[in-house]
């Protein structure tokens, strides 16, 4: 690669424009230095609209294989449902793309294995899952006094994904596809959990739950509150809860206890430093959404992937990406995990059985 071609902005097409799809477009278009959004891509005429309204620099694209085979470019960034993750990915890998793909990898372990080996085949191409709790302050801050030692061993993690409630209905329409509340929320705790406690292997795991509010998920096995229990190989344990009828606004937070103490992360949701005293007494506002309460994380996640693919070309990017933990990010192997785990508990829910991995 030539030195002009190298230092040239990554050029990436977004293919999927629903929520999470408009605001990585948005980051990826204005807010991340390296990268440039070329092209974008939905089936949707809506989301079309509102791309060219938007992104008014970008090509536009109805079909995934149109994006695949423009040869301008470098890296595709999946946010399309979760079931056509891992074929999108293999295609993007053949067709010399960089990937980056939101969470989950897949809904089936078979196909994240499939990802797993083609990855392996294409190891010159960058591939990155969205995990990007990996890459709140808060929770890296945590990961590095956890390697520090400063709460000795860990050994107990408790985490919880909670969302604002919908009284529309997002969540029962998108449960058929979404494989349910543990691929779908607590895949995150998954993943932070074995990160924070250094990757142990999974052994058993337990899940149970109930429909709160929802009763429009009972057709798709699901539930709108889920608990769970991970059993990990050496003793460790992790205990999860995830809700999608939280009244006061999204709730993510973590626990890990250790031998010599223990840190908590995000404990009090809170969107800014701002108390409020009045005659209901004394509050704080709540982040209301996850976009809201992870907005730099996702941030700092593209700016890592940009970082990542740089340093596969033997260049920096400048700035602060050069100094972003790509390493970090969770891997292929880290997300196929995820999906094992979480598929187990999806199972435990359905059987009422503990499951054993």
């Amino acid at each position: 690669m030539q030195t002009t071609e190298r230092a040239r902005p990554l050029r990436v097409g977004v293919a999927g424009l629903g929520r999470l799809g408009r605001r990585h477009a948005l980051n990826l278009a204005y807010r991340v230095p390296g990268a440039t959004l070329a092209a974008a891509c939905s089936p949707l005429d809506d989301d079309l609209a509102w791309a060219r309204e938007a992104l008014p620099e970008a090509r536009f694209y109805a079909d995934y294989a149109a994006l695949l085979a423009d040869a301008t470019i470098d890296a595709v960034w999946i946010v399309t449902p979760s079931a056509l993750h891992a074929q999108q990915i293999v295609d993007a890998l053949r067709a010399g793309k960089h990937v980056f793909c939101e969470k989950p990898l897949s809904l089936d372990v078979a196909e994240c294995e499939r990802v797993v080996e083609e990855a392996r085949r294409h190891d010159s191409q960058q591939v990155t899952i969205g995990f990007m709790r990996r890459f709140d302050p808060s929770y890296r801050d945590a990961f590095a006094k956890l390697r520090a030692g400063a709460i000795g061993r860990p050994f107990l993690v408790r985490s919880q994904t909670c969302d604002l409630n919908d009284p529309g209905g997002f969540f029962v329409r998108f449960a058929p596809q979404s494989g349910g509340v543990f691929l779908d929320c607590t895949v995150h705790d998954i993943d932070v959990a074995r990160w924070l406690l250094g990757k142990p292997r999974t052994t058993r795991v337990f899940a149970s739950g109930t429909i709160a509010l929802h009763e429009g998920l009972r057709a798709a096995g699901d539930v709108d509150n889920g608990v769970a229990i991970c059993e990990f190989e050496g003793g460790a344990l992790a205990m999860f809860y995830a809700s999608r009828t939280m009244a006061h606004g999204n709730d993510t937070s973590s626990e890990v206890i250790g031998t010599a103490g223990a840190l908590a992360i995000g404990h009090i949701p809170r969107a800014s430093r701002v108390e409020i005293y009045d005659a209901l007494g004394v509050r704080s506002e709540c982040t209301p959404t996850f976009f809201d309460r992870f907005e730099e994380a996702f941030l700092i996640e593209a700016q890592a992937f940009v970082a990542a693919v740089r340093a596969r070309e033997g260049v920096g990017v400048g700035g602060q990406n050069d100094e972003q933990p790509a390493g970090q990010g969770a891997t292929l192997e880290d997300a196929l995990e995820a999906t094992r785990i979480g598929l187990a508990l999806r199972e435990s829910l359905h059987t009422g059985r503990a499951v054993l991995l």
